[in-house]
């Protein structure tokens, strides 16, 4: 295996890029906009270039490893890695900066240090998500854990909309709670662990052996910030604000990618970790998981602001990837890793073709639209086949993800599967109302001569419909990455998939 340090390069590149346009003379301040652009897409084809050289049939848990040491004294080692859950998540983060760029061009009209601390903010963001993916050492990760929340904060707090100082506070307090919790945890696994130069590597902390009560009460601290962070109910109330007020593109990449960490570290961490305490807490999840599918979709229903729709379609969407998670079984983890990049995609969709209708019409309440596909069809049909992806229509990438969830959820938890089920019906009522409240009916006078989507907005849009389609009708390349990483997860919980109970099987076997 090559020696480059990819991960270290690609996370690099983007914060390079910041502070090259963070610190640009003021003679050239107007290039800040297609200087971040480049730098991002350039983080994109080294991301490519990785992700091609990823071998399916390895061994070894982590790929791309380094590993330096850091804080030596405490266990502390700079070391990263990437298994086939992770690896789709960076090339999912590495495709959506770009696009978010693009879409945010003109969200600071005014040339200058404003402007260049946005794009800036952005970059630094991507940084630390590509970071928070492929860190293999627990305390590495909580690093960059509570790092994003600083780029993030500025991003609401000083770019939002006009409650924004209450959206982004709101945000902080809810992630520092959760994050000083897993803090807790993280020094009590330090306390327990083996110890040594390298002792907070996750490949050493993997089997270890833990009492049940100190196992359990970590487990607890590593979940309650992963609930915060997917986030899950009764601990979401912080979303709808943040991605309310937030810009468009902020908004992707808080609920597409950020919100990804708190699931991903579910299966990473909690699982890998903590198998017998996952076991244990797992009845009460599973009943959460599915308040969460049931309990978003309904508030979706009631909304009247889209960019609160959405956000609250992510509430219910998070509940169907926190199930298959803890179905723990390997249709559904892996179904639930898959639909971390749907729903990446779908929601990134969904806030940015949103983001082009408010910018049109100045406002987020669904009431003041109304016709607005005899205005802008192209528009109104991006909006569609966005839509149509967030209610899982077969064909559309979220379908197959959605599928395997309720699947492998069915396989071990029936009636959780048959509840969290009515969460398709629901994702159609949002969705569909939603558009018939938008873009049917008569043409609006107000609205005359509004103009369709733009050159730039269609290049925006066109990556995401493409990845609809792809991982609608052809999922088997990213399934084929990340079953590989699901079933050494399950062997590493010490479960397997429950054997078929159908009265004509076992008559079968019995034969």
């Amino acid at each position: 295996m090559s020696s480059f340090p990819w991960l270290t390069t690609i996370g690099l590149i983007p914060l390079v890029g910041a502070l090259v346009v963070a610190f640009l003379p003021a003679s050239l301040a107007d290039r800040a906009k297609q200087i971040a652009l480049g730098f991002s897409i350039v983080a994109l084809l080294f991301t490519v270039a990785a992700a091609l050289q990823f071998k399916l049939g390895s061994n070894l848990q982590f790929q791309f490893q380094e590993q330096h040491s850091w804080i030596g004294q405490f266990g502390v080692s700079y070391a990263l890695g990437v298994d086939g859950i992770a690896l789709v998540l960076i090339v999912m983060a590495a495709i959506l900066v770009p696009v978010c760029v693009l879409a945010a061009w003109n969200d600071v009209p005014e040339i200058g240090k404003r402007q260049q601390t946005y794009f800036a903010l952005m970059l630094v963001l991507e940084t630390f998500m590509i970071g928070v993916f492929s860190a293999t050492d627990v305390f590495l990760f909580y690093v960059f854990f509570e790092a994003m929340l600083i780029p993030v904060y500025f991003l609401i707090g000083s770019f939002g909309g006009s409650r924004r100082q209450y959206a982004a506070v709101k945000f902080l307090l809810f992630s520092l709670l959760g994050g000083l919790v897993m803090l807790v945890a993280v020094i009590a696994l330090y306390h327990y662990g083996p110890g040594g130069t390298d002792g907070f590597l996750v490949q050493k902390l993997t089997g270890l052996k833990l009492d049940q009560t100190p196992g359990r009460l970590m487990f607890l601290g590593f979940f309650f910030a992963f609930a915060i962070k997917a986030p899950m109910w009764p601990v979401h109330t912080w979303l709808p604000d943040a991605a309310t007020e937030a810009r468009p593109a902020t908004a992707v990449l808080l609920v597409g990618v950020l919100d990804k960490v708190g699931t991903y570290g579910m299966i990473r961490f909690c699982l890998q970790l903590f198998p017998e305490a996952s076991k244990w807490a797992t009845p009460a999840i599973i009943v959460l998981a599915v308040i969460s599918v049931i309990y978003g979709a309904l508030l979706a229903i009631g909304q009247t602001d889209i960019m609160r729709l959405i956000a609250y379609t992510s509430v219910s969407h998070f509940g169907f990837i926190v199930l298959g998670i803890f179905a723990m079984t390997s249709a559904g983890t892996a179904g639930s890793a898959l639909y971390m990049v749907n729903h990446g995609f779908t929601t990134a969709a969904l806030f940015l073709v949103a983001g082009m209708l408010i910018h049109r019409r100045g406002s987020k309440r669904i009431p003041d639209y109304g016709g607005w596909q005899r205005v802008t069809p192209v528009l109104a049909g991006v909006f569609l086949i966005s839509g149509l992806s967030g209610l899982a229509l077969p064909g559309m990438n979220s379908f197959i993800s959605e599928f395997l969830v309720l699947l492998g959820t069915f396989q071990r938890y029936r009636v959780a599967a048959v509840i969290a089920a009515l969460g398709i019906i629901l994702a159609s009522l949002y969705i569909l109302l939603m558009y018939q409240r938008m873009m049917t009916g008569p043409k609006p006078d107000a609205a005359a001569g509004t103009p369709d989507l733009s050159h730039r907005e269609k290049w925006v849009v066109a990556p995401l419909i493409a990845a609809f389609i792809v991982l609608g009708f052809y999922p088997k390349p990213a399934l084929d990455v990340i079953n590989p990483a699901v079933a050494r997860t399950l062997q590493y919980v010490g479960v397997t998939d429950p054997v078929a109970t159908h009265p004509a099987a076992a008559e079968g076997a019995v034969k």
